[in-house]
Order: structure tokens, then C-alpha cells, then sequence
């Protein structure tokens, strides 16, 4: 049975790090060496103050620092609003409030003076503007159904869905951390049989100079019960997320094996069902919205002008509306991967993000999956080895760097006596490269 697509204890970069160590040309370093060349850890827990502190020694690590700017939900909502290439154009995320709960010490503003005030105060509280619109939009009858997510939240935790603006701030205020209230996608596309809801889940990796490549393969995480608008109790109706159809749903797997769909039978659905192509009708508007949301955090993130590189895979979640309309839900920075894909994607990563800052003669070795890590390379490496122009293994390109964004500096790319080695820390793994 496929394994069950999440993003807690992702084990996608302990598949890549088994994956380098099989090569012979990778070894694991102790705790404490700061020499490493690679470095693959969880996001959360990653020691950004030890890199690139040694000079003339590449240095990459497989997170963007100040990604969490698109990977958390209020974070998300916050940049939307108030990003100038997100705010007059974004017409892909449901309207979004982010909601502070009373029982918080913390101090917040509310939002009265529009965007300016956002942008002016790190914490900003919108309940009265969406009172505003949720009062507006039900006296005008377009819908009052919203959800409300924790914006720290995954697998399902701390939501809730109502068409009671009070009962959504009441279930806010009774919570411990700042929640995104959002309108509540009522018309989605349902699948045949069983009328059923589903997400798509899209890969998204972004290398050392941000350039921006989409794996090719998606995979639809579908609901084993049908829709009903009716019932907002029903979770097994509504959230497709795995952990919550197989714990609570007597139908789990009885449509798609492991409630999984992937790109192939889903190209051949819509085209038996709706007479419309994957590549025509949806692909264009995933793509788009990756480039957009990825591109409006290139400045604030980009490792070009320190002494380390950064790599990051993005887990990008999307919703389809009767009339194929693709909509934004959230992005996960630390996805996990169908056992299915598993290894294709992870040899992916190893070529497209690593073996062109580190020359190595093979990586085609696979591994199984385990605690993630991070890796640091000890022998001789040299410039990135040379590629065909349109060679992107399993990804598609879809955004070259900034132009302002120059490669590696030539002292980077070119580093003598350097060994991969491989180390523990916390759960992060370095590793450096092995002498020949």
C-alpha cells in the first residue's frame, strides 16, 4: 500500500542522504566537525549559525532560511496581502483572515487602516474586517461557509467549519496559537464514483541559484466518503488529509488504494468525465501559482550574497472547483512523498540540487527510507559537473533565477581537497565527500 502522503518527520532527505552514502563517495562526520559540505536537516531544527564559517569550503544546506514566510499559514495569508506582486493579482487563495485568540498575552493590533497597517505591525488581528465581510457576503446570499485552520496546524488538528461566524471566533479563542479563518470552497470538483472531494499535492524543488523546477508527477489525496454540504461535522467528508479518512472513514481505500490518485489516471478522468486535458485545463494554473509565490520570496530569501547555498523541496496543496478553477490551500515546506515516488523523486533531488554544486561519479544507487538528516562532503570536489541545456530529470523547469542572481562564486564552485562527510546532529546529518 502506498505510504501515506504527510509532512511531520518527513523521511525525503534521509532516503537522499542514504541515497549519497551509497555512492561510496559520501561519509558521515561526528557531532561536533565543522567542515562539512552538505548538510540535511529537519526545518525546525537546523543550525543556520554553523554554516559558512569556514572559508573557501562549499557549504549547502537543504532549507531556505525564511521560507516559513509561505510555509505557515498566517504567514502565507500575511504575504499574500500584502506582497505587491501577490496583492492586485492573486485571484487563486480564498479570501483569508488571520484571527489572534483572546486568551493570548501577547499584544496584537487590530486591522483598521487596510494593508499599510499589516505591513506596519508584526501582529495584526483581522476578526472585525471579517465580520465585515462574512455579514456582507450573507445579507448578499454568496456563501457563509468558512474554515477555520490553526496556523501551525497538520493532519487535520485544530480545524473547524462553520457557516457561525461567532461559533468559528469562539473555537479560535479557546486555542493557544494565531488561527487563519478562510473562505470555505463550496463548489469543489467531485470525483465518480462516490461524489467525493480531493486535494492535489505537487512537488516543487528549488536549487542553489533559485531556479524553480515542478516534478512532473502529482498525486490527488482523495476523500473515501461523499460530499456533503449539508454536514460540517463530518471530516471524513470534507478533509481529505490521510490521517483523518483512515482513522475515521469505514471506507478508506475502497475507490483508490491508499486514497491516492496519481497524474496518469487522473489525465485519463477528467478527460473520460469534463473532455478537458491535465495539461490544458490544470497543469497551467498550478505552474503559475508556484511561480508566483516562490518568485515574491526570492529576495527576502536567497542565499546568493552569504557564504552557503540553499536548496528546499516545497509540498504545494491545491483545490479544484466545479469549473476547474485551480485554488491555493496551503504549501508544506518539509513534505513527505508517496512510497510510490519515493525513489524518482529523491534521485531527482541528488542530481538536480546537489550533484550540480558537487561533482559525483554515480548516484543512481537507491535507498530505503528513515529519520531524516543532513550531509557534509570531505573529498576532492570540483565544479559542477556539465548537463545538457534541457536536462531536468523528473522535474520541469518552470523559473530561471533572478537575472540579478549570479552562480556560486568561482572560490565556491571550485574547491580543492574537500571531503563529503556525514554527521548527526539532533536529527540533522552532515556529510562530506570520501577521499578517492
Amino acid at each position: 500500500m502506498p505510504e501515506a502522503l504527510g509532512d511531520e518527520n518527513s523521511s525525503v532527505y534521509a532516503e537522499v542522504s542514504k541515497i549519497l552514502i551509497s555512492t561510496g563517495q559520501w561519509k558521515r562526520l561526528k557531532k561536533d566537525n565543522p567542515r562539512f559540505n552538505l548538510m540535511l536537516g529537519e526545518r525546525n531544527r537546523l543550525p543556520f549559525g554553523r554554516l559558512g564559517h569556514e572559508p573557501g569550503l562549499v557549504q549547502l544546506v537543504n532549507y531556505y532560511r525564511g521560507a516559513d514566510k509561505l510555509c505557515r499559514k498566517a504567514s502565507l495569508v500575511k504575504l499574500i496581502k500584502t506582497s505587491p506582486e501577490l496583492s492586485d493579482s492573486c485571484n487563486w487563495f480564498p479570501e483569508s483572515y488571520i484571527i489572534y485568540p483572546t486568551n493570548l498575552n501577547t499584544p496584537v493590533a487590530p486591522a483598521k487602516n487596510g494593508m499599510s497597517h499589516m505591513k506596519n505591525n508584526p501582529k495584526t488581528d483581522e476578526r472585525e474586517v471579517f465580520l465585515a465581510s462574512y455579514h456582507l457576503k450573507k445579507m448578499n446570499g454568496e456563501g457563509t461557509v468558512w474554515i477555520a485552520k490553526s496556523s501551525a496546524g497538520a493532519k487535520g488538528a485544530g480545524i473547524l467549519i462553520s457557516s457561525d461566524a461567532n461559533q468559528l471566533l469562539e473555537f479560535i479563542d479557546n486555542q493557544g496559537q494565531v488561527h487563519v479563518i478562510q473562505k470555505y470552497l463550496e463548489n469543489p470538483l467531485l470525483l465518480q464514483p462516490g461524489n467525493r472531494k480531493f486535494d492535489i499535492r505537487s512537488w516543487v524543488l528549488v536549487d542553489h541559484q533559485y531556479n524553480i523546477y515542478l516534478y512532473r508527477e502529482g498525486v490527488l489525496r482523495t476523500s473515501s466518503e461523499p460530499y456533503n454540504s449539508s454536514d460540517f461535522e463530518d471530516k471524513t467528508s470534507h478533509l481529505t488529509n490521510h490521517c483523518i479518512q483512515k482513522e475515521h472513514s469505514q471506507n478508506y481505500g475502497r475507490y483508490e488504494e491508499g486514497n491516492e490518485m496519481f497524474f496518469d489516471e487522473f489525465r485519463q478522468y477528467l478527460l473520460n468525465t469534463h473532455s478537458v486535458s491535465l495539461e490544458a485545463a490544470i497543469l497551467p494554473q498550478i505552474k503559475q501559482i508556484i511561480r508566483s509565490c516562490l518568485v515574491s520570496i526570492e529576495p527576502a530569501i536567497s542565499t546568493k550574497h552569504l557564504s552557503y547555498q540553499s536548496f528546499q523541496l516545497f509540498g504545494f496543496d491545491f483545490m479544484v472547483d466545479e469549473n476547474l478553477k485551480v485554488w491555493l490551500i496551503e504549501i508544506n515546506g518539509a513534505p513527505a512523498c508517496a512510497q510510490k515516488l519515493y525513489s524518482e523523486l529523491c534521485h531527482g533531488i541528488v542530481d538536480m540540487a546537489i550533484s550540480s554544486v558537487f561533482t559525483l561519479n554515480s548516484s543512481d544507487s537507491s535507498a530505503s527510507s528513515s529519520a531524516s538528516s543532513s550531509l557534509s562532503s570531505s573529498s576532492s570536489c570540483s565544479s559542477p559537473k556539465s548537463r545538457p541545456p534541457n536536462h531536468h530529470g523528473p522535474f520541469i523547469k518552470l523559473q530561471c533565477a533572478m537575472k540579478t542572481l549570479k552562480r556560486m562564486s568561482t572560490s565556491q564552485e571550485r574547491v580543492s581537497s574537500v571531503q563529503p562527510v556525514y554527521q548527526p546532529y539532533r536529527k540533522t546529518l552532515k556529510m562530506r565527500k570520501a577521499s578517492a
